[in-house]
């Protein structure tokens, strides 16, 4: 399958099966973060991979963010927290930050946004259902996240990563990809 074919095919997928994802595939995955481009080869990624247990707990971190950010929505908390709880494996990708380098850190993010790009098109090769989360359930924003991984004040969550074997009605219903084309979004300057 070619690179275009990926990128074609790519879709966040939000159902999973209730099947364990291989070590071996989760390794692959952070190998391809690795392999994203990044200013001054600094490598500013960081993974945190919370499955068994820890995703229990996580599960419940996220059930009290829900709650208490929709106190008003019960069906809203049901709905999102049985989409933790039907994901197999959750990895938080955060960046190094740079202290009093505004510049550096902000090309930091955008490194490890390329790294977790690169991992969304490695589990598309991999069979995986992959979806990036910078809100909600994902609690990017959220300092019990950043207490729960033990995240150093150094370092800045820039996405939670919800990884599965999709449903079969989750494959089933994907819809062909629909883009405003290039030709509307590009200046030509000669």
């Amino acid at each position: 399958m070619s690179v275009m074919d990926i990128l074609q095919r790519r879709r966040a997928i939000r159902n999973y099966q209730s099947a364990s994802i291989e070590r071996e595939k989760i390794e692959q995955l952070l190998h391809a973060a690795t392999l994203a481009p990044n200013d001054r080869m600094r490598e500013p990624w960081n993974f945190y991979v919370i499955q068994g247990e820890k995703k229990n707990q996580y599960e419940e971190l996220a059930l009290d963010y829900l709650i208490q950010r929709f106190p008003t929505k019960p069906n809203l908390v049901e709905s999102s927290i049985q989409v933790v709880k039907n994901t197999p494996v959750i990895i938080i990708v955060a960046a190094d930050m740079v202290d009093g380098n505004e510049e550096a850190s902000t090309d930091n993010e955008y490194a490890t946004c390329c790294a977790i790009h690169s991992m969304w098109l490695a589990a598309e090769e991999l069979g995986l259902g992959f979806v990036w989360r910078t809100r909600g359930v994902g609690l990017v924003r959220d300092e019990r996240l950043r207490q729960f991984i033990r995240l150093p004040q150094d370092k800045k969550v820039v996405g939670s990563v919800f990884l599965g074997y999709p449903s079969q009605g989750e494959v089933e219903k994907l819809k062909e990809k629909s883009r405003t084309s290039y030709i509307e979004k590009t200046t030509w300057l000669s």
